[in-house]
């Protein structure tokens, strides 16, 4: 147990973390998937090619998607493609960094799948034994072109009356399967070797660049998190103290009427929205109307502040309203901030 929350704890402690443990799943997924997949070729000139190729890409091409939904960074990079300047810069070369992590991550299940399919060969087998030249095999010299299509056609099917125990079927099935499984090594070869080189030369060149822009994508993906956690509690806050709100004007007003009595001064009285400054909400008890809190949110989206904490609190330096002025030395600041 403690081994799993360990892992858990890991892979909660960085975006990458998540997205390496998402990518991990969705192989799995595809690999029992694959297993249990029932494959049934229809053995017809027709469509032996469109079930075999479609059997082939259509599965990855639904995995690529999965994996782009399931990757929070997809939308990170698209939202910070489209949101306005503002008083932060967009950075092309930090979207680039984030599109190729997303496609990584995203490619990974489609191609285990189209590797496992090349390698036990059936999709191959099926899409192309329509395709086989007759010439290269001598059982089809005693058959006619009509009837060398229609064999061609059941060699996926071995049990088919016309191909049952027939050599040439063994053969066209056995040439097909070699050259499939070929062409997956092929590639999981040339994918181990790029993947080599990338790992072997990138400490060759400037990592400058690169380290920049990982940190930078971290820091939108974290950014963002934290900007959702902060307003879920406001809304929990600005929520608490709409409800005592409203029993207290409801009190007053049951008074009104002569529906209640005074009721017993509290023990403990909660303390002024200027003390909260200590616990951290200060700022977030400032906000206090929904007209307030639109116009942050909005602000949020079409202002975003510059990184730069060494300038002054608020967007561009003076604040998220634009009329504060700066406040003199020793002047004592108010306790609400204008949205």
């Amino acid at each position: 147990m403690d081994k799993f929350r360990m892992l858990f704890q890991h892979f909660q402690s960085s975006s990458e973390s998540v997205m390496n443990g998402v990518c991990l799943v969705l192989a799995v997924v595809t690999v029992k998937l694959y297993s249990s997949f029932d494959f049934n070729c229809p053995c017809l000139a027709r469509y032996n090619t469109l079930y075999g190729l479609g059997l082939l890409f259509t599965p990855p091409l639904v995995l690529f998607l999965c994996g782009l939904l399931a990757n929070r960074q997809s939308v990170v990079m698209v939202e910070e493609w489209r949101r306005p300047a503002g008083h932060r810069r967009k950075d092309p070369g930090i979207i680039r960094y984030m599109c190729s992590s997303v496609l990584q991550r995203a490619l990974a299940a489609p191609l285990l799948w189209i590797l496992l399919a090349l390698l036990d060969g059936k999709c191959f087998v099926c899409a192309f034994s329509s395709s086989v030249d007759p010439e290269k095999f001598l059982d089809f010299a005693n058959m006619t072109a009509s009837q060398v299509q229609l064999f061609l056609a059941k060699v996926p099917c071995k049990e088919d009356e016309l191909v049952r125990d027939s050599p040439a079927r063994k053969a066209v099935s056995r040439y097909l399967r070699c050259l499939s499984q070929a062409i997956g090594w092929s590639i999981t070869l040339l994918l181990i070797v790029a993947a080599f080189l990338a790992r072997c030369l990138r400490p060759c060149f400037d990592q400058t660049v690169f380290l920049q822009r990982r940190y930078w994508s971290n820091y939108m993906d974290l950014e963002q998190k934290l900007f959702d956690e902060t307003c879920c509690e406001h809304a929990r806050d600005f929520a608490h103290r709409c409800v005592l709100h409203f029993f207290a004007s409801m009190q007053s007003e049951m008074r009104a009427r002569g529906l209640g009595r005074d009721p017993e001064p509290p023990e403990t009285s909660e303390p002024p929205e200027g003390m909260d400054g200590e616990s951290g909400k200060a700022h977030l008890r400032a906000v206090s109307s929904r007209e307030q809190v639109n116009h942050l949110l909005s602000t949020w989206y079409s202002r975003k502040p510059p990184l730069d904490l060494a300038a002054p609190p608020g967007l561009g330096g003076r604040g998220l309203s634009h009329r504060a002025a700066p406040a003199e030395p020793g002047t004592r600041l108010s306790q609400h901030t204008n949205v």
